[in-house]
């Protein structure tokens, strides 16, 4: 995996058209062209490099469209970099030929950046894993989505190019499911409900996320309280779309940041090292068997105890 290659985000970037019976006949960079606003020569670039899938398949610049063909665009982003594998401990609680889940510990880093090469969930997907897809290349090999550094929970890995286009699929529509606990400041006042905002890159810090009225990607997250306590609201949150930071920037959005997520006006009371969020369940069809199949991971114990003393306290 020493090899320059082509890097690039993952699903939550990629995006997804579905063919309408109007659009049947159209050729496939015609059709692109006018649904991105990108040029024709680039689709033309991004289809040779095989980074156009027709349902699941790649197809010629000229392929007459059918209708209900779906197609999926990955943008590409060049980088080389070095990735080490390294026997870094991880917890893999499922694995086949075309995927593997991983229960991501808070603190861990899941693909190398800048000042950050080693010690990532990747170096250690490399020791522990004999093959990942090269869709990402070698900055995010077998990467599909991704949790931030601070944010325990599921990840799925996808182990060849073939299911990584599938799970892709998956989440870019949303036909992927992914929950998240999260235990945040103050009182919710509805027990669910929808947030749904444009997020762009804050005008304040460049490192971080912000709720605006004029810029950024649609980003819808649904949420249902599961316990209340006199400060704290223990939350299920459900994300639709999954953008960089979304469910910690919405809840700052409704006035209860993360509690433990400094970054974004969360309280720490309880002298974490983190926001109290983690990815409990995830649901998805397997890419070769088309089987629903549905992964769960309990709190870490930082977490539970956390809850523990809220409840005692509250009794």
């Amino acid at each position: 995996m020493t090899d320059e290659k082509l890097s690039f985000d993952s699903a939550e970037d990629a995006e997804v058209f579905k063919v309408e019976k109007e659009s049947a006949g159209q050729r496939l960079d015609v059709f692109l062209g006018e649904k991105t606003g990108e040029s024709r020569s680039h689709i033309k670039y991004l289809i040779e490099r095989q980074k156009v899938f027709v349902n699941n398949a790649v197809k010629k610049a000229g392929y007459a469209l059918k209708e209900n063909d779906e197609l999926v665009v990955l943008e590409e982003e060049p980088r080389e970099l070095n990735i080490s594998a390294q026997d870094i401990p991880i917890e893999i609680i499922y694995e086949d030929e075309d995927i593997a889940v991983v229960n991501k510990r808070q603190g861990m880093v899941v693909h190398p950046a800048v000042g950050s090469y080693d010690n990532t969930l990747v170096n250690a997907l490399l020791f522990h894993l004999k093959s990942l897809s090269a869709i990402n290349g070698v900055i995010r090999p077998g990467i599909v989505h991704r949790l931030d550094k601070d944010t325990s929970g599921l990840l799925v890995v996808a182990k060849n190019d073939a299911a990584h286009i599938d799970l892709q699929r998956q989440i870019s529509s949303k036909s992927a499911k992914r929950y998240y606990y999260a235990l945040l400041d103050g009182k919710v006042s509805n027990d669910s409900g929808i947030i749904e905002t444009l997020i762009d890159r804050s005008q304040k810090d460049r490192k971080l996320m912000a709720v605006s009225r004029t810029s950024g990607r649609n980003a819808i997250t649904h949420y249902k309280v599961i316990e209340r306590f006199p400060q704290y609201t223990f939350m299920e949150y459900e994300l639709k779309t999954g953008r960089t930071h979304q469910i910690r920037v919405h809840s700052k959005h409704i006035g209860h940041p993360v509690v433990g997520d400094m970054q974004y006006g969360g309280s720490n009371k309880f002298g974490l090292k983190g926001q109290l969020l983690h990815a409990h369940k995830l649901v998805l069809t397997h890419p070769s068997t088309g089987m629903t199949m549905s992964f769960e991971a309990p709190l870490p114990e930082y977490f539970q105890s956390v809850l523990d003393n809220l409840r005692v306290k509250s009794n």
